[in-house]
């Protein structure tokens, strides 16, 4: 038996700041998900200060993810290794067959992505998105039935609705756990959901958008027309 959720993200945090709630009820429904990082996150300077070269960030990353994890109920947590910072430069056919390998190995169901603009434009959010819908639409990986993407400006200017919203108010406790287990970041942290002891309303809410399903890209537009 597979597993049902898989997520494909860049960076350790990726995870909790876009899907740490819904991550939490998808493990308390007993479908405990995979996740799938392609950097160990060793690029950020902030991350500098508690460690004293991109090596020992790297390892820091790491135990700071298994904690999140934890926190989180990821059964699964697997990293590429490539460089951070740099996805748009490496091989992408090596980072394609990288997912694909992840997905084929689990059974992956459902995947999660970042939308194709990154959310934010990042290098690194965009390649692994990128990377994420080539692998489903490779044909490689046949227990894959839906692909959803984090919602985002690109999407919401298609007119596209998310077909998965969850409210992160009342799982607020856990997602501020898992982003204080990412104690390098705390700088990006703080700037996007403050203190993490008050609920942050202007991040109160994690959506994704389905982008594929059993072979039809965005099968809700291909229903309205």
């Amino acid at each position: 038996m597979g597993i049902q959720n898989g997520f494909v993200y860049a960076h350790p945090d990726d995870e909790t700041f876009l899907s740490g709630c819904l991550i939490r009820k998808y493990a308390d429904e007993g479908n405990a998900p995979a996740l799938l990082l392609a950097t160990r996150g060793d690029a950020g300077r902030h991350g500098l200060e508690r460690a004293t070269d991109k090596s020992e960030l790297a390892r820091v990353r790491e135990e700071e993810m298994n904690v999140a994890a934890e926190v989180l109920g990821i059964s699964i947590v697997e990293h590429l290794g490539f460089p951070d910072g740099q996805l748009a430069n490496i091989d992408f056919d090596e980072l394609v067959a990288g997912v694909i390998s992840f997905l084929q190995r689990y059974e992956v169901e459902n995947v999660f992505s970042f939308a194709e603009d990154g959310g934010n434009g990042h290098p690194d959010h965009v390649t692994i998105s990128k990377a994420a819908t080539a692998a489903v639409l490779s044909g490689k990986c046949p227990s894959v039935r839906k692909l959803y993407y984090a919602a985002s400006g690109i999407l919401q200017e298609r007119g596209l609705q998310p077909s998965i919203v969850v409210d992160t108010e009342l799982g607020w406790s856990v997602k501020a756990a898992a982003l204080k287990a990412h104690a390098t970041q705390h700088v990006a942290i703080a700037k996007y959901f403050g203190d993490l002891e008050s609920f942050p309303e202007t991040r109160r809410w994690e959506a994704f958008v389905l982008g594929w399903e059993d072979g039809v890209m965005w099968p809700e537009m291909a229903e309205s027309r």
